[in-house]
């Protein structure tokens, strides 16, 4: 299957993309992700796209779209992918249908993770992380067992993402808003919307998106 995974920042779509990818062996198409490394490979994609980042301008459509095609190109027929911050406008969404006909392939449906807008600022800006293997834990939600001890290493040394605050967050979610959300009425027009409630707990969300990919 084909999906896209929309929702704002914070709404959870890498924790369920991951899943994705490891339980159906799902490729996740993250645009940033490709673009990072296509210009870490020197790929012909990734020089054009570093020479246009380098004079401080955005990278256009024809160079994302490229780099989509180059990854469907290297994945085999049986394997699903997962787009994930792609599209992002009425002209991607247009260009995906051709990239994806390109490839025989065709979009199956688009996930939406719903959210509270409050209730996600609060757990986004709790959240915070072990300094040493990782591990993530929240100020409310998810405390160490041990008081300032990591649960999976031991460490004591905790972070947190600088912009994990509640202006950044509502200016995030009024972006995506402004510029993503409308992209849905073209999918809802032709029945793919599908959406999960983004708030509950990581484990029903998956069986949501689980029901939703397997009827």
């Amino acid at each position: 299957m084909n999906i896209i995974l929309l929702g704002p920042p914070g709404a959870g779509k890498g924790t369920q993309a991951g899943r994705l990818v490891e339980e159906r062996g799902m490729v996740q198409l993250s645009t940033g992700d490709m673009l990072r490394a296509a210009v870490k490979a020197g790929t012909p994609v990734g020089l054009k796209a570093k020479a246009i980042m380098d004079a401080g301008e955005l990278v256009s459509d024809a160079i994302v779209s490229a780099l989509i095609g180059d990854r469907l190109a290297s994945m085999d027929d049986a394997q699903g992918a997962i787009f994930d911050g792609y599209p992002r406008t009425a002209a991607q969404a247009e260009a995906l249908d051709l990239i994806l006909a390109e490839h025989g392939r065709a979009l199956d449906c688009v996930i939406e993770l719903e959210v509270d807008e409050d209730a996600l600022v609060d757990r986004i800006t709790g959240r915070f992380t072990c300094a040493s293997c990782g591990t993530g834990y929240h100020d409310r939600h998810k405390q160490p067992r041990a008081e300032g001890v990591c649960d999976v290493c031991g460490s004591t040394e905790f972070k947190r993402r600088p912009d994990d605050n509640a202006e950044t967050v509502r200016t995030r979610m009024a972006e995506y808003r402004a510029k993503t959300a409308p992209i849905l009425p073209i999918y809802d027009a032709r029945g793919l919307v599908r959406r999960v409630d983004g708030m509950a707990d990581i484990a029903t969300v998956h069986q949501a998106i689980d029901a939703i990919l397997d009827s």
